[in-house]
């Protein structure tokens, strides 16, 4: 969400080559498309609201009313909806630690898919008590139960990863400090992948964006923090070879 919504469009497609349609979703939000495969979407954020822009991830229920209900029943905090949107319904959350997510029930865009071709990478919570956080959304989003579609929790080197078949949907890891710095909030990041590091590096740099970290690598690949020209966070991540 962002407040402009034709300079983010611009900017991202410089950095990782999205073209932008419109959608049936609702006016006012353009649907990414990279290889002719949806990867994200880019809406404006309405008049009158305080919010920063920033990348949500919105994850699909059945009933969103009966979402928003067990979030409230945890602690956690249900700041919008769930409202009538496009084709479905909304709602816009806070789990316990603070961390911003969304819900969406209704018509979802066919092959999108998170953890495989050109959609994003991964989804990332860093908070500050992975297990718990796991237990919250397990209970609130169905992950610890076993109906069709549903994904796989399991705990793997300290992190709590999911997965929806063979994919790495996401992952869930204790990542943030007690009293942290203001700015270090728990938050979800999302990682979109990129064939070429550094060559999406120095277009978001180009573009008005800057570096929030430097390279980073693992087994899984290679990856930078980066903020987009007006603050929102993402992470461009490029696998191994």
């Amino acid at each position: 969400m962002t407040r402009d919504p034709d300079s983010a469009q611009r900017f991202y497609g410089a950095v990782l080559g999205w073209t932008f349609h419109r959608t049936r979703l609702g006016e006012g939000l353009s649907l990414a498309f990279r290889d002719s495969a949806p990867v994200a979407g880019i809406g404006a954020l309405a008049e009158g609201l305080s919010l920063p822009a920033a990348w949500t991830p919105y994850f699909a229920v059945d009933d969103a009313d009966v979402t928003a209900a067990r979030i409230r029943e945890r602690g956690a905090t249900v700041a919008v909806g769930p409202l009538s949107f496009g084709t479905g319904r909304a709602a816009l959350a806070a789990d316990p630690a603070g961390a911003v997510f969304g819900l969406w029930q209704g018509e979802v865009i066919r092959g999108w898919r998170v953890g495989r071709g050109t959609a994003p990478a991964w989804l990332e919570l860093r908070t500050r008590d992975a297990f718990a956080a796991a237990i919250f959304y397990g209970e609130v989003l169905d992950w610890a139960g076993q109906p069709p579609g549903c994904c796989m929790v399991a705990y793997e080197q300290d992190n709590v990863v999911l997965r929806h078949g063979n994919d790495v949907v996401a992952q869930i890891s204790s990542a943030v400090d007690e009293d942290p710095d203001p700015q270090i909030r728990p938050r979800w990041h999302v990682h979109f992948r990129v064939f070429d590091l550094e060559a999406a590096v120095e277009a978001a740099t180009g573009a008005g964006g800057r570096t929030m970290s430097s390279v980073e690598t693992s087994g899984a690949g290679r990856w930078v923090a980066l903020r987009d020209p007006e603050g929102a966070l993402f992470t461009v991540f490029a696998p191994p070879d």
